[in-house]
């Protein structure tokens, strides 16, 4: 029996945090400090399956600049499912959650997915950015064309030009 819940990173407790950061170092060999960083400080989106923890998601606050407008965006960080409970859904669940808080809270949701999930997005009704990317360093406005191809968005009340420039703000780590 799958269930799913959402929680703030203030409320999710020392276990959960625990499990959520191990499930994370299970499916990704990579996973940096500032990688489990990126996804705290808003919505988590759990799925757990008889009581195991199989899929984790979360939403956090970032600002795009677009169209001479800074965006209130809802970015999606840390998807993850287990690789043996895979095929059941709990994507689905998972990115259905935060959809329903990024239509409602947020101007526009973005993301950068992996080249193996990017059609899982699109079809969600998540349309990949076709213009130039950047992000607002410390230095000034840096492009950051080895994202382009990778980056989504789900778009909102904000009018959206998908090839004009996009730019995200700066964070430690990777960037999108």
């Amino acid at each position: 029996m799958r269930d799913l819940v959402n929680v703030h990173t203030a409320r999710l407790d020392r276990t959960a945090r625990e499990a959520v950061r191990g499930l994370l170092s299970e499916e990704f060999d990579d996973l940096s400090e500032e990688d489990w960083e990126h996804g705290l400080g808003g919505l988590h989106a759990l799925v757990r399956e008889d009581g195991l923890l199989v899929g984790h998601a979360s939403v956090v606050q970032r600002r795009m600049l677009h169209g001479g407008r800074a965006l209130r965006t809802g970015y999606v960080e840390n998807v993850v499912v287990r690789a043996d409970r895979r095929g059941r859904g709990h994507g689905a669940a998972l990115m259905a959650a935060l959809e329903e808080v990024i239509r409602g809270g947020y101007e526009l949701g973005a993301l950068c997915a992996a080249d193996d999930a990017a059609r899982f997005y699109a079809a969600r009704g998540w349309l990949p950015w076709r213009g130039p990317l950047a992000v607002l360093a410390p230095q000034g406005p840096v492009a950051t064309p080895e994202e382009e191809g990778a980056v989504f968005v789900l778009p909102g009340a904000a009018p959206l030009d998908l090839g004009g420039r996009l730019a995200c703000d700066w964070r430690d780590g990777d960037v999108w």
